[in-house]
């Protein structure tokens, strides 16, 4: 039996993985899919049956545009659309009062309207909108497409916002949950490719260097989630949710961040050392890959959290004496018990009795559940004093 030749073989292995990757972006996203569909079916019915003999085309339109968009900027992106329209249709209605109309009106009405867009500091759909509603009011001149592109308008708004701030409301925790196992999983490839190379005696710098591109899009994407889960908290319905869960993800954004450095100090460390001492801290660093993808396989789980505890230090207790004479290998026992402990930090367990557990003064700490997000963001235990006094401030980030 022939086997297929080297090039046939990673031709194949870039299908499936392209194949795994376009897989998981349908995963990911088909949610949202369902959602714009229902929104624009929706929006058209209720323009259709709301106003008579008019042609419903830019309502389901504005409901898609509306909802096209990550899930804090949702509703806000509502209200650019509709600010562009408005924008556009008295900026074309004007020119038309002071040119008469003609080539002129319209030259007028897309420079004024996305003119006053940028002066404001809308976003590129505001400009977009206004210059598409002057334009439809110059060129239908009797005012009725552009009135009827305002109502559009406003019924496929006023659906999107439905859609997302009452039925399906953001939530940004389990958005940043997502993130993190993405960069979680990223960090496993990292120690894996880098662990295998220790074992087969080759130089691991090159391996972790074909890594840190792929492991540097995650770790970007969590500082803007981070940003992202601030303004859905302060512009959407989530601001009337609980802060306790988004702060404690906030939290572990943060413990992820310092956690993907300490495991590239690791590597990095683990390069430097002679052949015999990679040789014995391979498996080490393999590990820690198989550590951090059971702590992957399900953030919102306690028993997964639990027992990625358990294994880190099953790994790392054995390395809290520094070896004598070599500087290299003290350095790398000291990242194997930085990795331990950021591992241990962001599975909940607070410093004190991570640095208890790694040293043996506790034998087995107890991980707690992580909080869970509400799926509506209405019900909630009472947040003010008795008698209805005083007002729960929303989430802000603590600096």
């Amino acid at each position: 039996m022939r086997y297929p030749s080297g090039p046939l073989r990673a031709g194949w292995g870039r299908v499936v993985h392209a194949f795994s990757q376009a897989r998981q972006r349908l995963s990911d996203n088909k949610w949202s899919v369902l959602q714009a569909a229902v929104a624009a079916t929706a929006a058209w019915i209720i323009a259709g049956g709301l106003v008579d003999d008019h042609s419903p085309f830019f309502a389901p339109i504005a409901a898609v545009v509306a909802l096209n968009t990550v899930g804090g900027e949702r509703g806000t992106n509502a209200v650019r659309m509709l600010l562009g329209v408005v924008i556009g249709i008295v900026v074309g209605e004007l020119s038309i009062i002071l040119t008469g109309g003609g080539y002129v009106a319209m030259a007028v009405a897309i420079g004024v309207a996305m003119t006053i867009a940028v002066a404001v500091g809308a976003a590129r759909l505001v400009l977009a909108q206004a210059a598409a509603g002057a334009i439809l009011t110059v060129a239908f001149a009797d005012g009725q497409v552009g009135l009827s592109r305002l109502t559009d308008a406003l019924i496929g708004a006023g659906v999107a916002l439905v859609m997302s701030q009452l039925l399906f409301p953001t939530r940004p925790t389990v958005r940043l949950r997502r993130i993190e196992t993405a960069a979680l999983l990223e960090i496993v490839r990292l120690l894996d490719a880098t662990g295998r190379a220790l074992e087969e005696d080759e130089d691991p710098s090159l391996r972790t260097v074909d890594r840190l591109g792929a492991l540097s899009r995650p770790m970007a994407d969590l500082s803007r989630a981070q940003e992202n889960s601030h303004r859905t908290v302060r512009w959407t319905t989530a601001r009337w949710t609980s802060p306790g869960p988004l702060r404690y993800e906030d939290e572990r954004v943060d413990r992820l961040i310092i956690l993907g450095e300490s495991c590239l100090s690791l590597a990095r460390t683990a390069a430097a050392m002679d052949l015999d001492e990679r040789r014995r801290i391979a498996p080490v660093v393999c590990e820690m890959a198989a550590v951090l993808d059971v702590l992957a396989d399900d953030l919102g789980d306690r028993a997964a959290r639990q027992r990625a505890v358990d294994l880190v230090l099953d790994v790392a207790r054995p390395f809290g004496d520094d070896p004598a004479g070599d500087p290299v290998t003290a350095a790398t026992h000291l990242s194997v018990q930085m990795v331990a402990t950021d591992i241990m930090l962001f599975a909940g367990l607070e410093p004190e009795r991570a640095a208890q557990a790694l040293s043996g003064e506790e034998d087995v700490p107890r991980v707690a559940h992580p909080p869970k997000e509400p799926w509506l963001p209405w019900p909630r235990g009472s947040t003010s004093p008795p008698g209805g006094r005083g007002r729960r401030r929303p989430f802000r980030r603590r600096r």
